[in-house]
This record gives structure tokens, C-alpha cells and sequence, in this order.
């Protein structure tokens, strides 16, 4: 009898779990929930560049969700959110290399956390690093510990959101104020509502052009050597651009109507591809300092922020 080679069905269950991605029976934390558990009984990926190919599905999604938008609305919501955005941006960071001194952990790492917690997890640290000359190490456990806190958020914000019984609207700012990176913002948002994805991913993607004065000002202070590059996202452009084109062509509205659709199930299989990168080996190289100093901060932020809201 023929050996059944198990490496031949991985391939067809990635393939499963992709269509049913795409269906209306998975939601943003059933998707993260499925890939965490391929990663943990080690079922395997098809030969892929999962974090390249994650990177992009997530940025390409969220520029196509830019053509369900409003772009009046999205005008008075980022005028409304500006002050709010300096405050909790400015507040986020202080509080961060506070309690980077108080729980002893080095000053790279701290800064690096609380840029993701403030701005826009992994993208800010990713911007930030080089101008501090961070080490691979220090960048590794700051993306740990922002991913991790990612998953939890993406899981627990719509389940406490809707036990405080908070608005679309306010729950739309909290999500963008309180998780760290725009996927999964976007997927709280979903989870939430409509008007609540519409409203957290504008503001969170107006929260992510802080990495521009963020990165100027710490390039100022630590004087790094010139030929330092601050690298800017560049879907935040072309999600503009996608919110203004909606604006000015209302006739192809049932066209960005599909689009949207696709952007919302490209960042259902990027979710998935997210859990199904998590390694418990990166998850205990973190350490426990630098980890409980990021739940501190996030608790923090999470929890003046919705109290201010609801005032």
C-alpha cells in the first residue's frame, strides 16, 4: 500500500482556508484565531513569503476599503480626532519612556514600543528603528510584544465595546486610539460595525502620518548619522487617493462598492496569515520586562481613552 504523504494535503487545507476567507461565515478573529492554531499544531504553509506577502495583501486591502468612504465625513472626523490625536499621541509616548524606566528596560526598546503603541505599531517601529540604530533583538521584541497585544485587542475590543454598549462612532475612535496596527483596527472595526470601521480606519490611518514629525523629532534628538532614511508608508497616499476618487466619479459607486468587499476579505486572509506566522520561540525570547511594560502601557491607553470617550 502507498505511504500517504501528509505534505500533500498542507497545500489543499491553506487552499480551504482561504475560501472560507472569503465567505460570509469567517470574522476578523475567527481568521487571526485559525491561522494561530496552523502555526501551533505546526500544519505548515505552501512554499510562501508569508511576511512579505502579508505585508502587501494588508496594505493593498486597506487602500481598497478606502473606496467605501465618505470623503466628507472622512473631512470632519479627522477634524474632530486632530486635537484628540495630538493629546493621546503626545501622552502615549511619555507615559511609554516612563514606564520603560520604571520596569528597567532599555531606552531603545521602550521607545520603540511605545511608537507602536502611539502611532501605528508595526509600521512606526519599523520607521523608527534606523534612527535609533536599533538592534535586531530590540526590534524583535517590540514587534513581539505589539503583536501579541494586536491579537488580544482584535478579539477583546468588540466583545468589551459592545458590553459597555458603546456607540459606532465612539467605539470607531477608541479601536484607532487604543490598538496598535491598522489591520487590526480594521478588523475591530469590522467586527463592530460599519460606520465603526469606516470611522477607525480613518482615524488610525490619520494617527499613522504621525510617524512624519515622530521620526523628524527623535531623529533630531539622538542625531543619528546623516543618510538616515524615515520611512513613510506609502498606502496612506493611495488610500486617500481611492477616498477622493469615490468622491468624484459617484457613478461608478457600485464598482468601489466591489472593491471595498475586496479589501474587507484580502484583510481576512491577511489576519490569517498573521496567526499562522506567531512562534511561541520569538514569543519567549521577549522577556518579561519589556512585555509587561507594553500591557501596562496598552492597559493605560486603553482605558483613559475609553473614559474619555464616553465622557
Amino acid at each position: 500500500m502507498k505511504h500517504f504523504d501528509t505534505e500533500n494535503i498542507r497545500p489543499i487545507i491553506f487552499y480551504l482556508v482561504i475560501i472560507l476567507c472569503i465567505s460570509p461565515l469567517m470574522s476578523a478573529p475567527m481568521a487571526l484565531v485559525l491561522g494561530a492554531l496552523f502555526s501551533f499544531f505546526k500544519i505548515g504553509l505552501p512554499q510562501i513569503n508569508a511576511s512579505r506577502v502579508t505585508k502587501y495583501l494588508l496594505q493593498t486591502s486597506v487602500v481598497l476599503i478606502g473606496f467605501s468612504m465618505n470623503l466628507s465625513q472622512v473631512i470632519q472626523t479627522s477634524k474632530t480626532g486632530f486635537w484628540l490625536t495630538v493629546f493621546s499621541v503626545t501622552l502615549t509616548l511619555l507615559t511609554g519612556l516612563a514606564l520603560g524606566l520604571a520596569f528597567k528596560v532599555d531606552r531603545k526598546t521602550a521607545l520603540l514600543i511605545s511608537c507602536g503603541t502611539a502611532i501605528c505599531g508595526g509600521s512606526a517601529i519599523a520607521a523608527v528603528s534606523p534612527l535609533i540604530d536599533a538592534k535586531k533583538n530590540q526590534v524583535s521584541f517590540a514587534l513581539a510584544v505589539v503583536f501579541l497585544l494586536n491579537a488580544v485587542a482584535l478579539i477583546l475590543f468588540p466583545f468589551v465595546g459592545r458590553h459597555l454598549h458603546l456607540s459606532q462612532e465612539v467605539f470607531g475612535y477608541w479601536a484607532a486610539i487604543a490598538i496598535h496596527d491598522t489591520s487590526s483596527v480594521v478588523g475591530a472595526g469590522s467586527a463592530y460595525g460599519q460606520k465603526a470601521l469606516e470611522i477607525a480606519t480613518t482615524v488610525k490611518l490619520t494617527r499613522a502620518l504621525w510617524i512624519i514629525p515622530v521620526s523628524l523629532v527623535i531623529y533630531y534628538f539622538t542625531k543619528k548619522e546623516k543618510g538616515a532614511k524615515v520611512k513613510i508608508p506609502w498606502f496612506i497616499g493611495l488610500f486617500l487617493a481611492a477616498i477622493l476618487l469615490r468622491h468624484l466619479t459617484p457613478g461608478w459607486n457600485d464598482t468601489f462598492a466591489h472593491l471595498s468587499w475586496l479589501g474587507q476579505k484580502g484583510m481576512m486572509i491577511a489576519l490569517f496569515l498573521i496567526g499562522s506566522s506567531l512562534s511561541t520561540d520569538e514569543i519567549s525570547s521577549v522577556g518579561w520586562r519589556p512585555f509587561i511594560m507594553g500591557i501596562t502601557l496598552w492597559l493605560a491607553v486603553s482605558v483613559i481613552s475609553v473614559i474619555f470617550l464616553t465622557l
